[in-house]
């Protein structure tokens, strides 16, 4: 699945993995209209501050940003209306349970292509404190450190 999107990432959330630590990711199909889907082809949209719940035994996602199609005229929809996910329903269940634990929460990932068809990866995150934030931090830069001096003795 990772290698499918790779190439065909149309966004991304980076700012979900700095704050949250994931749990699981699902793949979700997305009920779009036809200019969304333009414009989410043209990279016109924010995922920045997006999340999804269940309502009703179905999955929608919120404020996911999609900006207006210019050749749209009548067709746009507002940008930033609620928007169904397409799951199957074991996999609604198993999302219903882990949003009633505490602190768990729907995070949309990425938006990306599969087989002309855009897909959401969605995962389930918990919160992180602003001390794992700090510890994330350490280790990368760390392990930045562990890189650099390896290519330096590689090169001798």
């Amino acid at each position: 699945m990772a290698k499918d999107k790779s190439n065909n990432t149309l966004a991304e959330n980076r700012k979900a993995w700095h704050d949250y630590f994931i749990e699981e990711t699902y793949e979700a199909g997305i009920a779009l209209v036809g200019t969304e889907v333009k414009s989410i082809r043209a990279g016109k949209v924010n995922l920045k501050d997006s999340y999804a719940e269940v309502r009703n035994g179905e999955v929608f996602v919120r404020n996911m940003h999609i900006s207006p199609y210019e050749k749209g005229n009548i067709f746009n929809k507002d940008p930033l209306r609620d928007r169904k996910l397409l799951l199957h329903s074991g996999e609604i269940d198993k999302l219903t349970g882990f949003v009633a634990q505490q602190g768990y929460t729907l995070i949309p990932l990425s938006l990306y292509l599969k087989n002309g068809r855009v897909k959401v990866a969605l995962g389930v995150a918990k919160g992180k404190h602003n001390y794992d934030k700090r510890d994330t931090m350490l280790e990368k830069a760390a392990k930045r450190d562990i890189d650099r001096q390896m290519k330096e003795r590689m090169k001798q």
